[in-house]
This record gives structure tokens, sequence and C-alpha cells, in this order.
């Protein structure tokens, strides 16, 4: 196989322009190219308005070793693709694994683990993806909160309702960040996610795989309980002997693997209370922003809107003078702002799209790092009821809606009266109120200089109409639950997984550490026999 890099082509390029150019590079006809894959697609933006996409192709041709003494480019080389695989055994166990979490970690290692040989039992105690979606939207027209089944708890997990990102920072040399995209094309997701620089799916998209997901799951041996709460854990001389759901069923199992999502703040004082290890962790609270969308296309594109490009996406980071670093996070190009509750009389927002990327705005939460010496303390949780706290007063400011503010007023410490230029583009009811009482004063000044820092790169960032909203503080779990090397706890059988347990960040790095964890399922499982 050859790779080909820095392939540049205009916006507007036909497949038939990219294969030309293939062709062109490798000095070869039509005949010696058998096929050709593209690995990789980014936007070269530096002379905007003229733009370009750049690629990394591999492509399969006749006589390879001549053609590469041939062409003599730095560019093109000899490669062979990382391929995924699966460990699988036809080993009987004693019990099957069960999941705890059907958010993409969950999922993942269900699927991984169907693969294998295995039928595991996924526990969930929110709906199901179809009659979730239903719940959410009867929540954010009505305000009636269902606390089991939400935007955070349900299949699919919290990031259903959100822009569906699929990029990831995550180092990977298995081949798992994309064995995750081809999995989510199996089950419908376009192909071009498998190359695109950002990949995303969007909420719409992303409740039809879930489902589809599942069913495979379901027709491959694995079980699906919804509605179905772990409420305690049984442990006997340091091993998992079973669970109890819902209060009255016990599941006996010696493999129970916790996929359970950072806002499962019950399970995680179960977890205590069973003395599992856990430590407190930094992770980030702040406020959403609202900007007119072709404010960021004309940024990234030089012009409002391109025939050939979504909606654009930034990211931007700050160091500020008292230290703090403050960022953009969960980017939602064309997108909404959601409510986010979990829990009664507390609020937390969150940003979503559709696939489309069709909305006026472009929203992004701006936040600022808390670490574990701001909520001082002893107590592993403290973090998580760092966080309660500030969405308690979120929900009192906005009197059970979304409280809001323009940027303006908020540097003027005022309750703003009406809006400029930009319309909130939002799901669930909302209110203006003062969000200068919300965060601690040192974290609206880290706030107020990062907006005006961005500004510098974006011109108009910091326009005084722009609509914040919070409280923005579901970014990252607050506790990390401890694993060692083979990815279990200190409680044998105990396995932590995904975003919630602390091992990842986003849909891809939960989905990645759920064949992870599935992997080490299987390792254990292979080397006990």
């Amino acid at each position: 196989m050859v790779k080909i890099q820095q392939i540049k082509l205009p916006v507007s390029h036909t497949k038939e322009d990219l294969e030309n150019k293939i062709k062109k590079l490798l000095k070869i006809s039509s005949g010696d190219l058998l096929s050709w894959t593209i690995r990789r697609q980014s936007l070269d933006a530096r002379k905007k308005p003229e733009l370009f996409f750049v690629y990394t192709v591999e492509a399969e041709v006749k006589k390879e070793k001549q053609v590469l003494k041939k062409v003599n480019n730095k560019n093109i080389m000899s490669t062979t693709p990382v391929r995924f695989s699966y460990l699988k055994t036809n080993t009987e166990v004693s019990q099957r694994p069960v999941i705890v979490g059907s958010g993409p970690a969950g999922l993942f290692c269900a699927y991984y683990l169907v693969q294998a040989g295995l039928k595991p039992l996924i526990i969930e105690r929110g709906e199901d993806v179809e009659n979730r979606l239903k719940t959410v939207e009867k929540f954010w027209e009505t305000g009636e909160l269902k606390k089991e089944s939400n935007v955070q708890f349900g299949e699919g997990g919290a990031g259903t309702f959100s822009d569906g990102k699929l990029n990831t920072l995550v180092k990977d040399t298995k081949g798992r960040n994309q064995e995750v995209l081809k999995i989510f094309v199996k089950f419908g997701a376009p192909e071009e996610i498998l190359y695109q620089q950002k990949p995303h799916l969007g909420t719409d998209m992303l409740i039809g795989i879930v489902k589809n997901m599942r069913n495979y799951i379901k027709n491959a041996g694995g079980e699906f309980c919804f509605s179905s709460k772990m409420t305690d854990i049984q442990i006997e001389n340091g091993k998992v002997s079973a669970i109890t759901v819902n209060d009255t069923e016990k599941v006996k199992t010696d493999c129970l693997v916790l996929a359970i999502g950072h806002s499962a703040r019950d399970t995680f004082t179960l977890l205590k209370d069973k003395n599992l290890p856990m430590e407190a962790k930094a992770f980030a609270v702040g406020l959403r922003a609202e900007h007119p969308q072709t404010l960021i296309n004309l940024y990234q594109y030089g012009q409002e809107s391109s025939p050939y490009l979504g909606a654009a996406s930034y990211k931007l980071t700050h160091k500020c003078k008292n230290n703090r670093g403050v960022y953009s996070f969960c980017m939602c190009p064309g997108g909404f702002v959601v409510n986010a509750s979990s829990e009664e009389k507390r609020l937390a927002v969150n940003g979503m799209s559709y696939q489309n990327r069709g909305s006026a705005n472009a929203n992004s939460a701006l936040i600022v790092t808390v670490t574990p010496e701001d909520f001082p303390g002893t107590d592993v949780l403290r973090g998580m009821d760092f966080q309660r706290r500030l969405e308690e007063k979120a929900y009192a400011l906005g009197k059970g809606n979304i409280p809001l503010q323009l940027y303006g007023d908020f540097t003027e410490n005022k309750t703003s009266e009406a809006f400029g230029s930009v319309l909130p583009c939002m799901k669930g009811k909302y209110t203006f109120a003062n969000l200068r009482e919300l965060l601690p004063e040192e974290l609206n000044a880290a706030l107020i200089e990062g907006i005006e820092a961005f500004e510098k790169i974006i011109p108009g960032f910091s326009r005084k109409d722009a609509v914040l909203s919070g409280i923005e503080s579901r970014t990252s779990s607050p506790i990390r639950i401890l694993r060692n090397e083979a990815f279990e706890s200190a409680i044998c059988g105990i396995y932590p997984c995904g975003e919630g347990a602390g091992y990842a960040g986003g849909i891809t790095s939960a989905a990645m550490d759920g064949l992870k964890v599935g992997e080490a399922i299987m390792k254990k499982i292979i080397n006990f026999c």
C-alpha cells in the first residue's frame, strides 16, 4: 500500500479531480491504480477566502516498488495500515459480564464482548433512546424533569444530546480510533467521518445509530434492561459477587463494568460507601456563549457561508493574569444551548447540534479549570458537591429556567432587559438574570479577561449582545475511580470505564475506553483458563 500526503485541491473539487491528482503524483495510468482510500481530510484556510482541502490517501497500485522508486517524493511512501483485532475464546464463563451504563463506553464495551463471544447484560437507569427522546423534548417544553431519564441519563449517554463530535486527542497505536469510526459507519453514520479532520454526527443521527447498535448487540446474545438502576453492590473477600437493581432484583456477576457517566452522583455515593478507591480530580465550570454563526464562518472561511463547507467551528484558549486557564469547550456550530439538568431544583446547560448544524448561532462553553484546591476538604466527592451548589444557584437565578445575560451586561454586573441582534437558540425555557451572581468573582474576572482576549483572535467575539447562559458544570467527571494496568479496580472484577470513571473526555475517547476494557476482560478470561 502506498501512502500519499499533502494532496491539495480547491474545496470545490470533484472525486475525479482527486483521482487524477493521485495518478499524476504517482506517475501512473488509470490501469495501474487498483484502488484508493481517503485517510484524512483537513482544511487549509491560510489564503481565505481561497480555501483548500488537504488529503492523505492510501492507494493500491501495480508494481508498488517500481512506482515508489520512480516518484522519489518525501510525501509518498510505503505503508502498512494498522488493523484492529478482537480477542476471542470458546471458553464458557460461569457468569456473564454486567455493564452499568449504555453511553459510548458501555455500548462499545458490550460490542467488543459480543464480538468475542460473550453475552453481556447492560443495565441502564434511563429509557431506550426512542422513549428518552420523547421524555427530553417534553422536559424542554414543560420543565417536567424525569430524574432517571433526561439529557444526562438514558441509552446513548449524555453525548446523544450534544454536537456528536468524534475527534479526539487520545494517542492511538492500536487502531482503536479508526475502529470506533468504522463501527459508527456500520450502524448508520456517513463514511466521511472516517477521514474528516473534525467529524461529527449530531443528535438526530446519533439516535438512529444507538438504536441500531443496541439491536446488533441483542441479536448477538447481549441483553438490555432499561429503567434499571444499580442500587447496591455485593462484595465478598475483595471481589464483586453481585449487584442489586432497583432495590429489589439481585444479579450475580464476577465481572462488573462501571460505565456510569459523570452525572451518576448517587452511584458515586454508593461507590464511596463501598470503599471503592476513588480520588477527586480537576474539571472546569463556566458559561455557554452564543454568537452569530456567520461571524464564525467569516473568521474561519473569509466568507459568511460556503456551499462546500458546513458551519465553522473554533477552539480558543487563554492564560489569565491570575494563572487561570480559560478555554472553549464542546463548541457547537449551528447549534442550540439546552437545559441539561438531571436533579430537582438544580440546573445545568450543555450544547447540542443536529447533523445539518443549521441554526443561526454558534455556541460554546467558555470555561475555567477548577482543581481540588478550589473546593478544599478531604471528601472524595467534594467536587461533585461544588457542582451541585453552582447548579442550585443557576436554578434559583432563572427560577427554574435557563438564566441568561448579554455579555455587555455581564461586564457591567447588571441584569439584561432586552436582546440585541443575537437571539438565543435554546431548547428549554429561559429568562434574564445576572450571571455575575453565579460563579465566584475570581472565575468571572477570568471569563471576562478570556473573552476580551478572544476578541483579538475573532473580531466581534466580545460583542455586547452575545448571549451568555449557565451553568456549564458537567464538562468532565469531578472524580476518578482508580484502576490498575489491567483496567481493574482494587476490588477484583470491577472495571471502571469511560468518562464518568475519569478515563475519557468525549464520545470517541469513551468508546475507545470501552474497547480497551472489553479487551482487558477477555485477556483475564483467556489467561485464567
